[in-house]
């Protein structure tokens, strides 16, 4: 068992070297049509693409060429520069698409906002442009010329699916999409992704875990406890409790993931996911309108019992159907892994059969409970019975 530890470490070792060498390779090996050959070369991080260089601290200027797949056949990809961000607002970009003819052009864009985009000159002046399309993978080339003593760029790249009346349409907001940026050492050859961006991306899924497990999970098993375990005598005033902790716990996780998305919607100008953060606004509203029911619950006598069920039951379906909702609103836009969509649907699937089975129950103990009542004798005497008559 000593021996087998150190094996196993070496061979991890032996892997990841191997998996960095073939990464090197599949960067290094890509060859260009002209002889073009460049001294630096890196395996962006997103969108399968790659970024070649050559850097001329003389002339302040570098070689580029950049690939990368469309997200389809007739789509666009780009490469740009913000001179005054991380970001993809405000960058400077040149955008290859195919034309009508089949031939491919490439023009120089700027980036105004995410649904924005203005072609025309841009703060780099660009020359020796051209691009070419083989095997689903477009290649641009380019010179740019920098300002003075630049060594670090903030670089920015994206892909996108259309091209209508020669305007690029609007990129998908995946993740990968909105984190396709990053610094470019030029002179040391090296490419790093934003840790601002990844920290961003952390507290997306943090959000959408928090909201799922509260709004998609706890909120429906704690309107199935109240529903079906307080018809059993057993568990009375337990299943009070347990449902009012559930659903308490569920407030609770809720809010803080709710409050976790504004300040990312806050610091996101640009991305608007707007049916997404209208039904979290109202999943808000209605739970924190659910915790004062609580404190507003008549006795079971009560003349205005019935009115308050009727508000209670009402906002708690609300809640459940439009916390699903917006759970796979999160989900289509943090796409995740499928599994983890996968496994919110079975559980769904899951609850709903739990649900059904004791629904069917709980119907068929009301149904015996009315016909044993109606069987019950009447004053006395069991209906199929004829009364006697009285002794004389």
């Amino acid at each position: 068992m000593a021996s087998l530890i150190p094996s196993l470490t070496l061979s991890l070792l032996i892997l990841l070297l191997n998996f960095r060498l073939i990464q090197s390779l599949q960067c290094s090996s890509q060859k260009f049509s002209g002889n073009r050959y460049y001294q630096h070369c890196t395996d962006l991080p997103h969108l399968s693409a790659y970024l070649h260089w050559n850097y001329n601290p003389a002339e302040s200027s570098i070689n580029i060429a950049f690939l990368a797949p469309p997200a389809r056949p007739d789509g666009w990809v780009a490469w740009g520069i913000n001179p005054n961000g991380s970001g993809m607002i405000g960058a400077q970009a040149l955008i290859a698409h195919k034309e009508a003819n089949g031939s491919m052009a490439v023009r120089t864009f700027k980036l105004v906002s995410y649904k924005k985009v203005e072609e025309g000159e841009i703060a780099y002046k660009v020359s020796k442009v051209e691009a070419e399309y083989k095997n689903s993978v477009v290649t641009m080339f380019a010179t740019v010329r920098l300002p003075k003593e630049t060594v670090v760029l903030n670089q920015v790249w994206q892909v996108g699916s259309s091209v209508v009346d020669g305007m690029p349409v609007m990129h998908e907001l995946r993740a990968a999409n909105l984190n396709s940026k990053g610094k470019l050492d030029l002179p040391q050859g090296q490419s790093s992704s934003n840790s601002g961006e990844n920290s961003n991306l952390q507290r997306k899924r943090i959000h959408g875990l928090l909201n799922a497990i509260s709004w998609g999970i706890l909120f429906p098993v704690g309107a199935i406890i109240a529903r079906y375990l307080r018809s059993l005598r057993f568990a009375d005033p337990f299943w009070f409790y347990l449902h009012v902790i559930c659903q308490f716990s569920s407030y609770v996780i809720g809010v803080t993931g709710w409050a976790i998305g504004l300040d990312l919607g806050a610091k996101s100008k640009g991305i608007e996911y707007t049916l997404h953060r209208i039904i979290g606004i109202v999943l808000f509203c209605l739970a924190t309108l659910q915790m004062f029911a609580f404190f507003l619950r008549p006795s079971k006598d009560h003349k205005y019992r019935v009115y308050w069920n009727v508000y209670h039951h009402g906002i708690g379906y609300a809640i459940i159907v439009l916390g699903i909702i917006n759970v796979f609103k999160g989900l289509e836009m943090l796409h995740p892994a499928k599994a983890w969509k996968l496994g919110y649907v079975l559980f769904l699937s899951g609850l709903g059969a739990i649900t059904l089975c004791l629904e069917t129950i709980t119907w068929a103990l009301v149904l015996k409970k009315k016909f044993r009542k109606s069987k019950k004798p009447y004053n006395g005497f069991d209906r199929s019975e004829k009364q006697q008559p009285l002794a004389s």
